[in-house]
């Protein structure tokens, strides 16, 4: 649009100046009239282009509209059923289960079965490709199984009730997605807004000094997607986020990865309060920050290959080890067939070692 207006306004003005031409030699038309009227011919041009430009970001946004309308339509009802509960115990049992994307793809989780106690902080690591955040996906049903059976307090997924299932979950990933809205708003995310509350989850998640640095406090606007705030911030709004929602499960999918060693200290410090009494699902390719988990869960290929705490899956010396050793450098040698466990922030406060 905006060449072939610049190539039409460029010979509406050329044949404009060429009738002034004419028309002034033959006494038609005055020298001062002529300057005159060229020069509202070059201001007006400007307001053209200007007004051709305003047509590509329509014209997206209508293509956009257009393909949102249709995904809306293609996207088939989800089967429910009717059981609820306001709040779950968090056990949680993996049958058999088969996923496959598409009806010639690949199996992503292939013939899996776990079983995660209420309470347990469960590890799930491997690597890209392994089927670990399809694993979790499965869980508020984001991805539904091909085969077998997911059990969350004695009862399959597809007989809960699909809002009473998301409710138990509370979820903190690598990408954060915020609102351009208030601190409060983006920690309250839909729920009723209680100021006190928020105040005492951003506490909790060691945020509580920034916000009363703030001219607004609690109001001030953090921007397209919390742009106003660095990394690590964003990371503990959103553990902030699922401290006020208090969900009996959690699901920390790569919290940590992007960061830097201070701010993952700060994150990792906010994590300590939230995964408190709640079970907890953590994805981590720094497996440093898993060692402290009740049981480390190695996948590949879609199956687990190996099952049990950081000493005894290093001393097995087998894919968890390789990936520790790749990860970390060598491992080192265990005395009297143990290992030491290093500090990890994650480790809840009072736990010895595992």
């Amino acid at each position: 649009m905006t060449p072939m207006t610049q190539m039409l306004a460029a010979m509406a003005l050329s044949a404009v100046i060429s009738v002034a031409l004419v028309q002034s030699a033959t006494s038609d038309t005055s020298v001062g009239g002529f300057v005159a009227f060229v020069t509202a011919m070059l201001m007006i041009i400007a307001p053209i282009r200007q007004l051709s430009e305003v047509s590509s970001p329509i014209t997206r946004g209508l293509a956009a509209l257009e393909r949102g309308l249709a995904l809306i339509q293609d996207v088939p009802a989800e089967t429910q059923g009717s059981f609820s509960t306001p709040r779950s115990s968090g056990e949680m049992v993996f049958k058999d289960v088969v996923v496959q994307y598409g009806a010639e793809g690949a199996l992503v989780i292939d013939s899996l079965s776990l079983s995660i106690h209420g309470g347990e902080t469960i590890a799930i690591v491997g690597a890209s490709g392994a089927g670990k955040s399809t694993l979790v996906n499965l869980l508020p049903r984001f991805v539904d199984i091909r085969s077998g059976q997911i059990l969350l307090d004695g009862h399959d997924l597809r007989d809960w009730n699909l809002q009473s299932l998301r409710a138990q979950f509370a979820f903190v990933s690598q990408h954060v997605i915020m609102l351009n809205d208030t601190m409060a708003a983006n920690v309250a995310l839909g729920m009723e807004l209680q100021r006190d509350k928020v105040i005492d989850c951003l506490r909790a998640a060691n945020l509580g000094a920034l916000v009363e640095g703030l001219p607004q406090g609690l109001d001030t606007l953090v921007g397209h997607n919390a742009m106003q705030l660095s990394g690590g911030q964003r990371q503990r709004l959103a553990i902030a986020r699922a401290l006020y929602k208090d969900a009996p499960i959690l699901i920390l999918d790569e919290a940590t990865s992007a960061l830097d060693t201070e701010s993952e200290r700060a994150v990792q410090d906010a994590l300590q309060g939230l995964i408190r009494n709640r079970t907890t699902l953590v994805i981590a390719h720094r497996l440093s920050t898993v060692m402290h988990a009740t049981r480390i869960v190695a996948m590949d290929a879609g199956r687990i290959v190996e099952t049990g705490s950081h000493q005894e899956l290093i001393a097995l010396n087998g894919h968890y080890a390789r990936l520790y050793q790749l990860g970390l450098g060598a491992i080192p040698t265990p005395p009297q067939g143990s290992l030491p466990t290093p500090p990890s922030p994650l480790a809840p406060p009072g736990e010895g070692e595992l």
